[in-house]
């Protein structure tokens, strides 16, 4: 038996037993716009990251720095405002290192 009729046997076997019937996406078109717009050098690696739910360093701290602004907004405790005020205000510094330190490496 040749490898592609392999594969196709056990994609088959996996659909009938059910297992693509829950995929995160199910139903949807999918956009490969991002996928080709990325160099064909990295797409892979980005691909393997994407799918493992990896996201670059200052992604997460904008992440942090967007609910830290919502939670100081919402908040009515000076206290806890103080407190959440210097987090962000750290939480917006690493954010800056970071990106210098990626500035420089090009």
């Amino acid at each position: 038996m040749s490898i592609e009729k392999l594969i196709d046997k056990m994609i088959q076997e996996a659909i009938a037993r059910g297992e693509f019937d829950d995929l995160e996406g199910k139903g949807k078109p999918l956009d490969l716009d991002a996928y080709f717009a990325t160099p064909e050098d990295v797409r892979m690696g980005y691909s393997v990251l994407k799918s493992n739910k990896f996201v670059p360093e200052e992604v997460d701290r904008l992440r942090e720095i967007g609910e830290l602004k919502e939670s100081l907004k919402n908040c009515s405790d000076e206290a806890e405002k103080s407190r959440i005020a210097k987090i962000l205000h750290d939480r917006e510094l690493a954010l800056s290192i970071i990106l210098e330190r990626n500035k420089r490496k090009r």
